[in-house]
């Protein structure tokens, strides 16, 4: 056995379980991935969490010191209990610290996604060195995780940090979360995917690479055809990217000016997709907000790309 002491993260969504050995320092040694039991009963839940886990366990060499969770929301991240994720409707009040920690007899960390990205972030990655992060991951939706001075910021219930779901326009569509004008229901990948459909549905003579890419099925067009468009130099790509960098930037105007971080990291799949506009909203960035420096702060790629809830795991523990 290696007298070396790593963590083990564990990333749990609706379809699957990703679990990584993680070093001191942030390093992702080893990972497996096991499909995930989540419309079933909650001890089939836990058994397809406890089987990725094992998987991993025997073919590594690595003390595991501890074991941290990422787990869908809502959730206490104090007890380590699942409240009523709709991603995993198997677990209701589900405590997984107890049921993992009882198993494998090592402290477990359980908190959700977006909160454990950001830590990781701070520890090891984009955000290392800054003493107040706001972390935002934008793909399908959008979570964001807030860290002060090395800590979770979690609020007074454990639910704070929820900047998705701040509304910038009240009048807006109406979000999942029930509200209207989410920025999540603005311009994560799902509202662009719309948003592109919109476009060539109503401009059915305007030539589009998304068009070409999607084979003139226009109801199949993604976010993700969106991104390679854009990367074809197609301008129907680059307007529709433009306006949801728009609609980020004076959302970010607005945390900015409530939590004057020192640094704004984005991480994410379209997140990668509008790094090429990051200069420019950082650019516009003092038009949407009072702070005087707000042009001072950094608007970073994330580090951690698809394995974010693994090193976020990880980072809880660490």
């Amino acid at each position: 056995m290696s007298q070396s002491k790593s963590i083990l993260g564990v990333d749990i969504g609706g379809t699957k379980v990703a679990v990584g050995i993680v070093d001191p320092d942030g390093k992702i040694l080893a990972q497996t991935r096991k499909p995930m039991s989540a419309h079933g009963s909650a001890e089939a839940g836990l058994e397809a969490v406890t089987a990725a886990i094992d998987s991993m366990v025997a073919a590594s060499t690595e003390d595991i010191s501890s074991i941290g969770i990422c787990a869908p929301g809502p959730l206490d991240p104090k007890s380590g209990v699942v409240l009523n994720p709709p991603n995993v409707p198997c677990w209701r009040n589900f405590p997984l610290a107890e049921k993992i920690s009882s198993r494998y007899r090592v402290p477990v960390r359980v908190d959700n996604d977006a909160n454990a990205a950001a830590l990781a972030e701070n520890r090891w990655g984009a955000a290392r060195g800054f003493r107040y992060v706001f972390y935002a991951t934008i793909g399908t939706g959008i979570g964001t995780g807030i860290v002060f001075d090395g800590s979770i910021y979690h609020g007074n219930t454990g639910s704070a940090g929820e900047g998705g779901h701040m509304s910038i326009d009240y009048r807006g569509p109406v979000c999942n979360c029930g509200k209207r004008g989410c920025i999540e229901i603005l311009a994560a990948g799902t509202a662009i995917g719309l948003r592109a459909r919109r476009i060539l549905q109503a401009e059915a003579s305007r030539p589009s690479a998304i068009r070409d890419l999607a084979h003139g099925d226009i109801p199949s067009v993604t976010s993700e055809l969106v991104g390679r468009a854009y990367k074809a130099g197609d301008p129907v790509a680059r307007e529709i990217l433009v306006e949801t960098a728009d609609m980020l930037t004076a959302w970010l105007g607005n945390i900015v000016d409530l939590l004057d971080p020192d640094v704004l990291v984005m991480g994410g799949g379209v997140a990668a997709m509008l790094e090429p506009f990051f200069q420019e909203m950082k650019h516009c960035l003092p038009k949407w907000c009072i702070n005087p420096f707000a042009s001072r702060i950094p608007l970073l790629m994330a580090h951690y790309g698809a394995d974010a809830g693994i090193a976020g795991g990880a980072a809880l523990c660490a």
